[in-house]
């Protein structure tokens, strides 16, 4: 089991940066796949980017490639989303997820555990 809270949305401005962060309980964190999935109002959830248990694979959309980086840490059992050059078209909220399958997975039914999401705006 493991639960999660991500932090750190809120509005920002086109061309912006933000730093999401998703804190993880539970003793065998590093053992998970962690991703970043987003909703727009009206949208279903889309896969953003995943890092694999060791931080070694990342996977990214291709909207977000270049302005966006995912990271670990499993000593603080967190995972960030650095999001640079934000666009209004980012605005959604951001969901942290995870799943004990070290496979790659981009759907949102590949995964177990999810947070409560954080809002991001991006005003033009």
């Amino acid at each position: 089991q493991v639960q999660l809270v991500e932090s750190g949305g809120r509005l920002v401005q086109a061309g912006g940066s933000l730093r999401l962060s998703c804190a993880a309980s539970g003793r065998t964190f590093d053992s998970y796949m962690m991703s970043w999935f987003r909703q727009a109002p009206g949208q279903e959830r889309q896969f953003v980017a995943s890092i694999a248990s060791g931080g070694d694979r990342l996977r990214y959309v291709d909207s977000v490639k270049g302005r966006f980086g995912i990271s670990r840490d499993n000593a603080k059992n967190a995972v960030y989303l650095q999001m640079n050059s934000l666009k209004p078209e980012d605005t959604a909220v951001y969901y942290c997820a995870a799943k004990a399958s070290p496979l790659l997975a981009t759907t949102q039914g590949s995964y177990a555990y999810w947070g409560q999401g954080t809002q991001v705006t991006v005003s033009s």
